[in-house]
């Protein structure tokens, strides 16, 4: 069961404190991992303490932690309280155990690669441990995940700014900021670096349905840098394409395929293609640990879908009729021939295919 540290602020605290907590929305903290509960920002700030790594799943699959790249950072210390927990209880043969919770791990968010990718990862270094306990040893290495996330993003973050002129307003889906990763941003860490260089006129955010994680999160975080925003309805932003006032359109991804096909919030295609009738550039910012060499294809990227009740409810307030049938995938395919950058933090693909995704990757 999860633990929470509940902290309620008034809207100034929030604003005053919100720097510090976005970029630290993931704490290794007194043997355990404390997450900053994304569900009920913006008003509320709690702190879920995780101290056993069922409770690391529940967080991931609950969406207190949610963003591909912070599902893969708590993913990476949620395997250190696992190993923990498995060498006391079993030391000789605690490596053998410890898979079922791993393979329970990696089926909490399926779609987000970096969760496949920090498991394999956590996985191959318990191979390397001897007999002694393996916390310590895993959790520097859990640590150095965090910390390379957060190099990375800050690494994108200046490619993708290069890619933008003086006075831009782009738009941007979900929210790929610092909430979303283990710090800063690959969406929001493009716009934040471009805003460093003066570059941002407006940001325009859409609210992003059924969880409002636009809304919710990235106006929030953009607001606390005091970088203009301006909050829209998802369907507004056809409207704002066709006024001319969009240079980019930037959002993040939970995976790519080894093709340039990319998975990300529901959402993303029709923004793909939207940009694509009205001469927008359409911009995907993703640490390189997004890429699935092993997924062809956007069509061999597994879909979750979730509950109705997000669809039809939203914290406790009913929205449709009883009787209405919901469709919720929670993610979609934005081939890659829509995508004009993908923008890594070895540098920038325009125009993404097979062949340019390889040599990326083989940098």
């Amino acid at each position: 069961m999860l633990r929470y540290g509940a902290s309620r602020l008034g809207s100034n605290e929030v604003r005053k404190g919100m720097s510090s907590l976005a970029e630290q929305a993931i704490r290794w903290c007194n043997d355990q991992l404390v997450l900053l509960d994304q569900r009920r920002l913006p008003n509320e700030i709690h702190f879920v303490e995780c101290t056993s790594v069922q409770e690391v799943n529940e967080a991931i699959r609950d969406m207190v932690v949610r963003g591909a790249p912070a599902i893969g950072v708590s993913a990476a210390y949620g395997i250190v309280l696992a190993a923990r927990q498995h060498h006391a209880a079993s030391p000789g043969n605690w490596r053998e155990t410890i898979e079922a919770d791993l393979q329970a791990l990696l089926q909490a968010r399926p779609t987000a690669v970096n969760l496949k990718w920090a498991v394999t990862r956590m996985r191959d270094l318990m191979a390397e441990t001897g007999d002694e306990d393996p916390g310590p040893y895993l959790l520097d290495a859990a640590k150095r995940i965090h910390r390379e996330d957060v190099r990375a993003n800050r690494a994108l973050g200046e490619f993708g700014a290069g890619l933008l002129e003086a006075g831009a307003e782009v738009l941007t889906h979900c929210n790929a900021g610092a909430l979303a990763t283990g710090g800063y941003g690959t969406a929001l860490g493009v716009i934040r670096s471009a805003h460093a260089q003066d570059k941002i006129r407006n940001i325009f955010v859409d609210e992003t349905r059924p969880w409002f994680q636009g809304a919710r999160l990235t106006a929030w975080e953009l607001t606390q840098d005091r970088i203009p925003v301006t909050l829209i309805c998802d369907s507004a932003a056809a409207s704002l394409m066709q006024q001319r006032r969009l240079a980019w359109v930037i959002v993040g991804a939970d995976r790519i395929a080894c093709n340039g096909d990319v998975a990300n919030k529901i959402g993303t295609y029709s923004l793909a293609v939207m940009a694509r009738q009205h001469g927008v550039g359409f911009m995907v910012a993703a640490p390189t640990s997004t890429v699935d060499m092993e997924a062809s294809e956007g069509a061999r990227i597994e879909i979750e879908e979730r509950s109705k009740h997000e669809v039809t409810e939203y914290e406790g307030h009913v929205l449709a009729p009883a009787g209405a049938k919901v469709w919720n995938p929670v993610f979609d395919i934005t081939p890659a021939r829509l995508v004009t950058a993908l923008v890594t933090e070895k540098g920038v693909v325009e125009q993404p295919t097979r062949r340019k995704i390889r040599i990326l990757m083989e940098n």
